[in-house]
């Protein structure tokens, strides 16, 4: 069995270690030998989207009878992680795409889940979650996106930035101010690509994630029905929480995909490569720098699936275990994956071995979904609010 394969077999159900066997088969037949060409290349591979929904994953929290897979934020941590073992940047997006997916699952009404669920399960619609603006960033209750009522209708103005998938999505969740400042104040809606109004900025040149469009996403009196809005009025930041309580496991998961993809690249070079008339991985400094990156692994795979079971659970302290998880997994994973390339020498900073790519990946982990600083304060108010 490839060394990638699940690391912890004996933790996982028969469903579970099947699940993980079928995605890895995919990932490495479909993402693994393009991720380097697709990041040199800026290649959104949205045909390879497709063939991920025709497994499934193209809505994997969304109920069974919605046209979803209907698994659990269990399965789905794993399913992130074998994904971001062959490219973190697509698995990035279809973690986001099902956040999408999920928040119409679970605030649309039975019209809104008819109207955009069946695309978005089968990829033929792909999803962008719209939330930060230029100057909201952290601070996401002071957005400033309008949308103003008209009779049956919202006008929505505003500029989002930094949206996954933008221009590419079809189905574009936004949050935009209808009452007061504040979070209190804040509705989501569901605006399509081929509305009036939007429009998108250039593709952003970036460090990484290069696999994905990352744009600006423009609404210029966007005028949509207002049965375009999920939720009732004011729900529109609760909504985005939640969501981001997934999406956050999400991208802590694929940050251990991308990692645990270098950790083994690397004990595969060392095996390979000598110096001083030995095979490196002899060098007892170097197996005791893999030891440690194997061991950290475990600690953040441990934290996530934790997390991801309290938020299965409806626990109440579920969110604040998202935040320590996509804290410490991403904070992890990109810490093992700038071992690995130390480990492999110059070779590691050549783009063919692809372990720079992960490096690049993976460090946006810890500013998407809420930067790690943010994580800290989400725990730190749990913790002062319990010594009250």
């Amino acid at each position: 069995m490839h060394a990638t394969r699940a690391p912890d077999r004996g933790a996982l159900t028969p469903d579970q270690l099947a699940l993980v066997e079928v995605t890895l088969d995919f990932t490495e037949e479909h993402l693994a030998p393009h991720a380097v060409a697709w990041d040199r290349e800026k290649h959104f591979p949205v045909d390879v989207l497709r063939k991920a929904a025709g497994l499934g994953l193209g809505g994997v929290y969304v109920r069974e009878e919605s046209g979803g897979t209907g698994l659990s934020r269990a399965d789905g941590v794993l399913v992130f992680e074998a994904l971001a073992t062959g490219c973190p940047s697509i698995a990035g997006y279809l973690s986001i795409h099902n956040m999408v997916a999920w928040m119409i699952d679970r605030y649309g009404d039975a019209a809104q889940r008819a109207r955009w669920l069946p695309g978005l399960c089968a990829a033929d619609s792909l999803g962008s979650y719209c939330l930060t603006e230029p100057g909201a960033g952290s601070d996401a209750a002071a957005l400033r996106t309008r949308a103003e009522r008209d009779g049956d209708h919202y006008v929505l103005t505003g500029v989002k930035q930094f949206i996954s998938g933008a221009g590419a999505s079809q189905v574009y969740v936004v949050m935009a101010r209808t009452g007061e400042a504040g979070p209190g104040g804040i509705s989501a809606f569901v605006v399509e690509r081929d509305d009036a109004g939007l429009s998108f900025g250039p593709n952003e040149p970036k460090m990484g994630w290069n696999a994905q469009p990352t744009r600006q996403v423009v609404l210029d009196g966007v005028r949509i029905p207002a049965d375009r809005r999920l939720g009732a009025e004011g729900d529109g930041f609760r909504i985005a929480m939640n969501g981001l309580n997934g999406g956050r496991l999400g991208i802590a998961a694929c940050s251990l995909g991308g990692a645990r993809s270098a950790l083994h690249r690397s004990v595969a070079y060392l095996g390979d490569r000598e110096a001083f008339g030995a095979p490196l991985l002899d060098a007892q400094a170097l197996r005791f720098t893999l030891a440690d990156m194997a061991t950290e692994l475990a600690a953040a795979r441990a934290l996530v699936r934790q997390a991801a079971d309290a938020l299965d659970r409806g626990d109440h302290g579920a969110p604040q275990l998202c935040a320590m998880a996509k804290r410490f997994a991403t904070d992890t994973g990109y810490s093992v994956a700038d071992r690995a390339l130390q480990l492999h020498g110059g070779y590691g900073y050549l783009s063919e071995y692809g372990i720079e790519k992960i490096v690049r990946d993976l460090r946006v982990h810890q500013i998407l979904e809420g930067t790690n600083e943010i994580m800290r304060l989400i725990v730190a108010r749990e913790l002062s609010g319990a010594a009250r």
